[in-house]
């Protein structure tokens, strides 16, 4: 089930909040339970019991830490907790990949294939497992107390707004609100507000640039022109944005409808100035997990600097890995740590004294270069569609208009201007009216705003409902994930 679907936006969330709300306190936590249960088991119930399982042997990892006090004891269950929940996720995520290369290998020496049984990949398990690993890192570093009501824990993976492609909620976090959350009038609108941005996002804008990006990577890298290639590289770099950030605009939104607040994910990351800017304002969830995790317990950059050339590279290779059992993953992952590797050196220096215009130029073209090897299917395509977009090729079967037609024309531009902080800019300015133009004509100018607001969200919802409605194209990338 996604957010974008007519199941959930007029069964689903409607039933699920008319019950929340009628329900006593003591009550909503088992409610919320047991509808993400449901949420998460839409169309194939088995995996729920994945889920729970990982709540499971989590909850009592995090019991034992709490009862043990010597250090090296300590140690060994952390070990033994980590390696229990990455086993899950190597299992049903990496086996194909990892049967696949062995295959290759046992050809090249003339030995047999392994004949594996196919192993599909559970929707989330990513982003479940990292969650509910950070709570026991937690508990170990004593940075959070132990959850000792199962029901608690179980509600803070499985919770639907952020279950099945984040943001990563850190435990510590949201453990009050678990307990006791504050609902108000003026929170719940704020959040249906970013629900609806949220899904304007994702199905008029994402959806719509989709079907361009989707139909040019899936024409051999023959039949490419270099026009037509970067038009598809082009609606590729709008769709990941507006579909990944659209989906957590919504789950921030139907967090604060129900009492939770989740950090931001996103901060406009295509006005960055450097890929280490980038990475600080793109999945900013999965950045600082690594971050906090991974990079600085292995030292980050606190040594000599070859040792923080190889945290980063192993960092960004393992972020890679998450993202997808394939080598382009592993590629793509491993290209962003040599930039921010070589950003760190007297290019980077070089880097920040340029002309602005030049840096934002630098880094969207690193980003969309970097975004080929993410979408395509193999890294070999890869590598010919970026050879296309240098003009290695001279197809003329296909013409540029065939897939520039008026509404992705009209998406990228609604995309273009959306991918920068206008819309903040102008709120902020708004909000200042009443300052510099006295009360009377202050008091005019908030009415109006809240007017045109609200006539904003209404176009919205009605568009959206327009779009789904009529069955129009709904993929949705991170599912994959």
């Amino acid at each position: 089930m996604v957010f974008s679907a007519a199941i959930f936006l007029f069964w689903f969330l409607p039933l699920t909040l008319a019950v929340h709300f009628v329900l006593p306190r003591w009550a909503r936590n088992t409610w919320l339970l047991l509808m993400s249960l449901l949420f998460y088991g839409w169309g194939e119930p088995r995996i729920v019991f994945l889920m729970l399982a990982c709540v499971g042997y989590n909850y009592a990892f995090g019991l034992v830490l709490g009862r043990v006090r010597d250090g090296r004891a300590r140690h060994w269950i952390l070990a033994a907790a980590i390696a229990t929940n990455l086993a899950p996720l190597i299992i049903y995520k990496y086996t194909n990949f990892l049967v696949a290369n062995l295959n290759d290998m046992l050809g090249w020496c003339g030995a047999a294939p392994l004949l594996v049984k196919h192993v599909v990949l559970p929707i989330g398990i990513s982003f479940f497992t990292f969650q509910a690993m950070s709570y026991t890192i937690d508990v170990y570093r004593r940075e959070t107390p132990v959850q000792y009501n199962p029901l608690k824990l179980a509600l803070y993976v499985a919770l639907y707004p952020q279950l099945i492609a984040g943001p990563i909620v850190r435990y510590h976090d949201i453990a009050l609100q678990l307990a006791q959350r504050v609902i108000t009038l003026d929170r719940f609108a704020d959040g249906i507000r970013r629900f609806l941005v949220g899904l304007g996002k994702k199905v008029l804008i994402a959806n719509t640039v989709a079907k361009a990006a989707d139909a040019i990577f899936a024409l051999p890298a023959g039949e490419l022109t270099p026009a037509i290639a970067w038009l598809g590289l082009g609606c590729y770099t709008l769709q990941i944005y507006f579909d990944f950030s659209g989906y957590s605009d919504m789950a921030i939104g139907l967090g604060r409808m129900i009492g939770f607040e989740f950090l931001e994910n996103f901060n406009f990351p295509y006005i960055s100035r450097s890929i280490r800017e980038f990475w600080r304002r793109w999945h900013i969830s999965l950045s600082t997990w690594f971050r906090d995790y991974l990079y600085i317990p292995l030292g980050g950059n606190r040594g000599a600097l070859w040792r923080t050339y190889g945290n980063l590279l192993l960092v960004f290779f393992l972020c890679g890995l998450w993202h997808g059992a394939s080598w382009n993953f592993i590629v793509w992952g491993l290209y962003h740590g040599v930039f921010l590797a070589a950003e760190r050196s007297r290019f980077g220096r070089w880097l920040d004294a340029r002309w602005a215009p030049l840096q934002h130029g630098y880094v969207l073209l690193v980003v969309m270069l970097g975004w080929c090897l993410f979408r395509a299917e193999t890294l070999a395509y890869a590598l010919q569609f970026i050879g296309v977009l240098g003009g290695a090729s001279n197809a003329s079967r296909h013409t540029l208009g065939m897939y520039l037609t008026p509404d992705v024309a009209l998406a990228m531009a609604c995309g273009a201007l959306g991918s920068l902080p206008l819309v903040p800019w102008l709120v902020r300015g708004w909000a200042t009216l009443p300052q510099r133009c006295g009360r009377w004509c202050g008091a005019a100018c908030t009415s109006v705003g809240a007017w045109l607001g609200t006539l904003y969200l209404c176009v919205i919802l009605l568009l959206c409902a327009m779009f789904i409605a009529s069955g129009t194209y709904n993929p949705f990338i991170y599912f994959r994930f």
